[in-house]
C-alpha cells in the first residue's frame, strides 16, 4: 500500500477535480505531494470555487502521504521557477510530475463557431491550458530527469484516438485537448534519452465538484442525476484516474507506455484497480457502443 514511499510528486493544478483525486491517491501510496493552484483559504481564483489547495494537501496527508500546498499561478514563470527551486531545496528530487492545469470551464462557449466565440476568452483558454503546461515542464523537468524511471503525466480530456474522430464542440476546447496529447508525445521524445516516461491521460465522465454542482447532487447521491442525464450512469470519481496515475508511478516498467495516450479505464483493465465504489467504469467504450449507437442507457458490462 506504500508503493510510493520516499517518492516526491508535483500535482500542478491540484485544487479540485482530477488533480485532487490524483494527489490523494499518490498520498495513499505514501508519496510526498506538492499541490499547486491559485485558490487558497484566503484568496479565490477567477473560478470563484470553494475548494482550496490546503484542503487537497490535508486530504493527501490524511490518506497516508505528506501533502504540501503551494499557491502558484502557472502562467507566471517566476512563480513556477520558485516552486521548483523549493522542491529541489526541500527534497532534492522530483519523481512524478502531473500537469493538470486547466481553468477553462467558465470560458468555453459550447457549439459556438469561432467567429461568434469570445476571442478574449478563447485565447485565455489556450494560455491557461497549454502555456501553463509548457512553463511548468520547462522548469520542472530538469529536476525530474536527474533520475531515470521518473514520470510525467499530461492530463487531458479524451484519448488521442477519440479526439481524432470527434469534434469537441468548440474550436478552442478541441485545440486544447488535442494539443495536450501531442505535447505528451513530443515530451516523451525528449525524456526517453534520460530514461524517463511521458504520457497523456484522460479520465472518463468524471464526477468533479463542478459536475456534481451542475447536476445539483453530491457524491453520496450522484445517481439521482441520472434522472436528468441517464448516461451519467457511466461516470467515475476523480479518484479513479488518481489510481491510474498511482499505478503508472509505481510500475517499474512504466516505459512500456512511453508517449501513449491513455485512459483511466484502459489502465484499470491493465493494472486491476477499481473506482472507490468497487466498480470499473469504461466510459470511452460506452460512449462508442451505447451513446453513439443510439442505444438505451444500460451500464451492464461497462462498469
Amino acid at each position: 500500500m506504500k508503493s510510493l514511499q520516499g517518492k516526491v510528486a508535483l500535482v500542478a493544478g491540484g485544487t479540485r477535480g482530477a488533480g485532487r483525486g490524483i494527489a490523494v491517491e499518490l498520498g495513499a501510496a505514501g508519496a510526498t505531494v506538492y499541490v499547486t493552484g491559485r485558490t487558497t483559504r484566503s484568496q479565490r481564483s477567477e473560478y470563484n470555487r470553494p475548494e482550496t489547495i490546503e484542503e487537497t494537501a490535508e486530504l493527501v496527508s490524511a490518506a497516508g502521504g505528506h501533502g504540501i500546498a503551494v499557491q502558484v499561478d502557472h502562467l507566471e514563470p517566476e512563480q513556477v521557477r520558485s516552486l521548483v527551486e523549493r522542491i529541489d531545496r526541500e527534497q532534492s528530487r522530483l519523481d512524478i510530475l502531473v500537469n493538470d492545469i486547466w481553468g477553462g470551464e467558465n470560458l468555453v462557449q459550447w457549439e459556438t463557431p469561432v467567429w461568434e466565440h469570445s476571442l478574449t476568452d478563447g485565447l485565455r483558454m489556450l494560455r491557461l491550458a497549454i502555456d501553463t503546461h509548457l512553463i511548468t515542464s520547462h522548469y520542472a523537468l530538469p529536476l525530474l530527469i536527474r533520475q531515470p524511471g521518473n514520470l510525467l503525466v499530461e492530463m487531458t480530456d479524451g484519448t488521442a484516438e477519440y479526439n481524432a474522430e470527434h469534434y469537441r464542440l468548440s474550436v478552442y476546447y478541441d485545440l486544447v485537448k488535442t494539443s495536450i496529447s501531442r505535447m505528451a508525445w513530443g515530451l516523451s521524445q525528449e525524456l526517453a534519452p534520460h530514461g524517463c516516461t511521458a504520457v497523456s491521460l484522460t479520465p472518463g465522465w468524471m464526477r468533479s465538484e463542478i459536475m456534481l454542482d451542475q447536476f445539483g447532487v453530491t457524491e453520496d447521491n450522484w445517481r439521482d442525476a441520472c434522472e436528468q442525464e441517464p448516461h451519467f450512469i457511466i461516470s467515475e470519481t476523480p479518484r479513479f484516474v488518481g489510481r491510474a496515475v498511482q499505478s503508472l508511478a509505481a510500475d517499474p516498467e512504466v516505459a512500456r507506455w512511453q508517449g501513449q495516450s491513455l485512459s483511466s479505464s484502459r489502465l484499470a483493465a491493465h493494472y486491476g484497480f477499481d473506482d472507490i465504489d468497487g466498480s470499473r467504469p469504461d466510459c470511452w467504450r460506452y460512449m462508442r457502443e451505447v451513446i453513439e449507437a443510439g442505444l438505451p442507457t444500460d451500464a451492464a458490462g461497462y462498469r
